[in-house]
């Protein structure tokens, strides 16, 4: 063999072995954690991300773990802060900076055209306020799934339901001093357990009902498994899954790959909004027809209701975030 032949093999040999190397460094793996559980809408919305950034062809893979599989909720927030998970589709809970609190604010919203415009609305005050804080812990902020408003999944029908009286219920609350609040103003008991714990403490009679869910999740998690009989529509609170993301590992993207993340991460929660805005009314008659009760405030009850609220929990609300956010959220509104 020539010395001209083996000069030309080892030059082909090279090139191919960079052509390898980078294409080997732009197909890069992101972990995208839910906590949504495996047949729900919403994970179903973080396999479409994965599909659309897999069909943009711009050397980017999403592996999905949803129902909790890298962590809940409550602990996914600092994993993704340290860089030890790329994305999550979860609720920012405000066990890591009390400020965050806002995000439970009772009665800020009311009907989905407020939904749309303060939580869909990426250039919003609010996700403003919200990205303000995240970037402090290297968090960004990509996206927001407004699901609806959240109500009270119970086993029984609370007393006085549509008063302030003591309602000789215990209700689950999430890690917030807020929701606490507004659901001891209402007349419960609360008790604060993580997401994961609701399900088997309803069964097991530990608590008698939970602030959690939309109609929509209420019918697929709950009464598809003959859990609860009751759905209280106070209509206090919006259900807020976050698309958030490591800034460490936004840096490592370039343009291409990071315009194809927020292309399919905007197009997922403008889908996931629709559809739940549509299907609202349609998982309320699907609970009716499982069995299910559900109690609604009249238009007087709920005024009532909200303006109760808003002059009892807004204000011990402001010592914990701010009056300033607070401030800030009511003048967006007023515009």
């Amino acid at each position: 063999m020539s010395t001209k032949t083996i000069a030309k093999g080892i030059l082909c040999g090279a090139i191919g072995a960079l052509m390898s190397t980078a294409a080997i460094a732009d197909d890069m793996k992101l972990r995208f954690a839910g906590v949504f559980p495996i047949d729900h809408q919403g994970t179903k919305m973080m396999q479409q991300v994965a599909a659309d950034v897999a069909a943009a062809d711009v050397g980017l893979k999403i592996e999905v773990f949803p129902a909790n599989q890298l962590g809940s909720g409550e602990a996914l927030f600092e994993d993704v802060a340290r860089g030890n998970i790329d994305l999550a589709s979860a609720f920012i809970y405000a066990d890591t900076d009390p400020r965050l609190e806002f995000l439970s604010m009772p009665f800020l919203l009311s009907g989905w055209d407020d939904m749309e415009n303060t939580l869909l609305n990426m250039e919003s005050e609010f996700n403003t306020i919200l990205q303000e804080i995240t970037d402090e812990y290297g968090v960004r902020v990509m996206a927001q799934n407004p699901e609806g408003f959240i109500g009270i999944v119970a086993s029984q029908e609370p007393e006085n339901w549509n008063t302030f009286d003591d309602k000789g219920m215990n209700i689950r609350v999430w890690s917030s001093s807020v929701v606490k609040s507004m659901v001891e103003t209402l007349g419960y008991q609360a008790t604060t357990m993580a997401w994961g714990d609701i399900f088997p403490a309803l069964q097991s009679g530990i608590v008698d009902g939970a602030i959690c869910c939309t109609k929509t999740a209420t019918y697929s998690i709950f009464a598809q498994s003959d859990v609860g009989t009751h759905f209280v529509e106070y209509n206090s609170i919006s259900e807020l899954t976050t698309f958030y993301a490591s800034q460490r590992t936004l840096d490592k993207l370039n343009d291409e790959q990071r315009d194809a993340l927020q292309a399919a991460l905007t197009k997922a929660s403008e889908d996931f909004f629709a559809y739940n805005r549509e299907n609202d009314d349609v998982f309320g008659q699907k609970l009716l027809d499982k069995g299910y009760t559900i109690l609604s405030l009249s238009d007087e009850e709920q005024a009532a209701m909200a303006k109760h609220v808003q002059e009892t929990v807004w204000p011990e609300m402001a010592k914990k975030v701010g009056q300033d956010v607070i401030d800030r959220l009511l003048a967006a509104k007023s515009q």
